[in-house]
């Protein structure tokens, strides 16, 4: 082991907490396998120059987690049942599944019927249309190529988002409280980057959305779950986690949450602002499919009703505007913001202008805004084949006011991880219920997006789907 430097005059929870980053970075990374020895306490407390019932503190930690067991006078060992022992299986997607439930594997699957990807089919879009706004943005850019945005995003794009904000959704914001970013998964990132150290408490939905998790479980975080409902979420529990674990953030999907569908009451939203305000626990709302609605509208956002600063809005417009843009915006006030350019410039100069460009002149036209009507109508239509298709299964799930997403529960008896695997080799993809679970726990629910397939592609691929679904329950019986 390299030395290292001398950790005296350091705080002694800064050393337990160093120690046991280096200690739990290096069994996630596999360098001590299985039943492996782990370095004893002198060693430790030696190398870091410390004292030893500090080496001893951050022990115990790992032993209480689960990463490490204890044999009697023999020291500590790498724990078979830690999260980050991967065991080697035939399909590496379904490897992902079991052990580390990353999205980004399933959707490199390349597949006939991809239920797994919540995105729009390019075929609902405008694209001749959008073609022409692409040739107007170099006739009224003409240097657009060669010049950067700034980190923070185009001006122009920003001042009209404000506009739209205030005129839609009652935000009342400046253009220097709005942030562009490459899609929502950015922006997530760059809120876990600034507010997220290791061991601060985050609130998670569970389920939720997987990348979320993969972000605040690198930062160290330590996830505490709130069970979403159809209703919303139970307040009660929301408002003991504040007052017990004081989280630093809240992370949630309130409208047409990804994957239930669910979504929570205006009367709710005013209470969660509320609870964040009197606990100091920030609100992170991602809003990613607000305009895919099949009824009402949806509520308002959250951070319509902050008025002290504890939201922090993500708004994507990726899913359903223009997926090749990939553009989103944050939505938060000065002492964040400051905060979040910052992280961003050290990432890249910007979201690229092109793109915000074409966006702005693209969203913001009379036509695109008729067309989300039509989208609308047609993703509802989606919607009611796939749950047509399912219907007369006996499968559960809540029929969603909008979103790309059913939550299907299947039977209980359905070994998961073989079904992930003969889909595959049918040709078909889904979204395992587990990725979607902060905790990791198996669960007989499955992600089906009804969004990206056409109509006839939907029905042929549920039908497959359902054979393949009851053909493994006739063997497990």
């Amino acid at each position: 082991m390299v030395e290292r430097e001398n950790r005296s005059n350091v705080h002694s929870d800064k050393l337990f907490e160093q120690i046991y980053d280096y200690l739990l970075e290096r069994i996630r990374r596999g360098e001590w396998k299985a039943h492996d020895k782990l370095p004893s306490i002198r060693s430790l407390a030696a190398d870091f120059r410390v004292h030893r019932l500090t080496v001893f503190k951050a022990y115990q930690l790992l032993k209480r987690n689960g990463d490490v067991y204890v044999k009697d006078k023999s020291g500590y060992y790498a724990h078979p049942g830690s999260q980050s022992m991967l065991g080697p299986l035939n399909d590496p997607i379904v490897s992902a599944y079991v052990h580390e439930s990353h999205l980004s594997e399933i959707h490199q699957v390349q597949a006939d019927y991809q239920f797994s990807k919540a995105l729009l089919d390019a075929n609902l879009l405008p694209n001749l249309y959008l073609s022409e706004y692409v040739k107007k943005v170099f006739d009224l850019y003409p240097k657009v190529l060669g010049t950067y945005s700034t980190v923070q995003g185009d001006q122009e794009l920003r001042e009209a988002l404000c506009g739209y904000f205030t005129k839609g959704f009652h935000f009342f914001v400046s253009p220097d409280e709005l942030l562009i970013t490459s899609g929502s998964q950015e922006a997530i990132d760059l809120v876990a980057r600034v507010l997220v150290r290791p061991r601060d408490a985050v609130m998670l939905e569970r389920p939720t959305y997987s990348p979320a998790i993969d972000v605040f479980s690198r930062q160290g975080a330590k996830i505490i779950p709130v069970d979403i409902h159809p209703s919303g979420y139970d307040l009660e529990q929301v408002e003991r986690i504040m007052q017990t674990d004081r989280p630093r953030l809240f992370y949630l999907n309130p409208t047409f949450h990804n994957p239930t569908g669910f979504t929570v009451p205006a009367e709710q939203r005013k209470k969660l602002v509320e609870l964040a305000e009197t606990y100091k626990c920030l609100l992170i709302e991602d809003d990613p499919g607000r305009d895919i609605y099949f009824g009402d509208e949806p509520p308002l956002p959250l951070f319509s009703y902050d008025t002290a600063g504890y939201v922090i809005y993500l708004r994507s417009f990726s899913k359903y505007i223009a997926p090749g843009l990939s553009i989103a915006a944050v939505a938060c006030r000065p002492s964040f913001m400051n905060y979040l350019i910052r992280a961003k410039s050290l990432s890249d100069s910007g979201a690229p202008l092109l793109n915000q460009k074409i966006f702005l002149h693209y969203f913001f036209s009379e036509r695109m805004q008729q067309h989300l009507a039509k989208l609308r109508i047609a993703l509802a239509v989606r919607k009611d084949i796939m749950e047509e298709e399912l219907s007369g299964t006996g499968w559960q799930w809540t029929s969603p006011a909008g979103g790309f997403n059913l939550w299907v529960e299947l039977p209980a008896s359905v070994p998961m991880d073989r079904l992930l695997s003969r889909c595959m080799e049918q040709s078909l993809t889904f979204v395992p219920g587990m990725i979607c679970d902060p905790l990791r726990e198996p669960t007989s629910r499955v992600r089906m997006s009804y969004s990206y397939l056409n109509e006839a592609e939907l029905r042929a691929g549920l039908r497959r789907f359902k054979e393949v679904v009851f053909s493994l329950l006739e063997e497990v019986r």
